[in-house]
């Protein structure tokens, strides 16, 4: 399964699940929902961290955390 941090700048995806539970419960508190709309909008000079666009606000994170973020394709949008 695709995972948040081999998204591109522009990409969009819908949030699946989660393979870190402690770190899910970060996730999940920040707005990272199962079934959340995520988007790539920036990335730093060497590629990390990365910056999301989640229910309308900005979260920045490693891609380290954004690897245990399972994705899938996000459709008409």
């Amino acid at each position: 399964m695709a995972t948040l941090a081999e998204l591109k700048v522009g990409d969009k995806a819908v949030i699946a699940g989660f393979t870190d539970e402690l770190l899910s419960l970060k996730l999940l508190e920040m707005g990272c929902l199962p079934g959340t709309i995520v988007e790539l909008t920036h990335t730093a000079p060497f590629g990390d961290p990365i910056a999301l666009k989640v229910s309308g606000y900005t979260l920045s994170m490693r891609k380290e955390e954004a690897s245990t973020i399972n994705i899938r394709e996000c459709k008409n949008i």
